[in-house]
């Protein structure tokens, strides 16, 4: 059962991301956001990871469905947290842009 519930988070968390990332692609800028919780972020989906690897009653063999939603979860995250560089790049070029007119 708590794998159940561990899978609901994460299957919550997971919906949430694509959403975050189409909305930083189409916005185009970092106002907003904040690339310390983003991090913050990535650094759970890493301890949550590492707690099954270092789990010695984890069983792999049933139970990689709880790793595999934890790996999704971190990339979509990783996806956001490129966004956000992308988004700062180009919120740079448009001050520069700005400064020059």
């Amino acid at each position: 059962m708590p794998e159940i519930l561990e899978i609901v988070m994460l299957i919550c968390f997971g919906f949430s991301w694509p959403i975050n990332v189409i909305k930083a692609y189409r916005a185009r800028t970092t106002k907003g956001k904040s690339v310390v919780f983003i991090c913050l972020i990535l650094l759970g989906y890493i301890a949550g990871i590492t707690s099954k690897f270092i789990n010695p009653n984890f069983d792999y063999g049933d139970k990689w469905y709880v790793l595999f939603f934890y790996f999704l979860n971190f990339t979509m995250v990783s996806v956001d947290l490129i966004m956000y560089f992308r988004n700062l790049r180009l919120d740079k070029k448009r001050e520069a842009e700005n400064t020059n007119k």
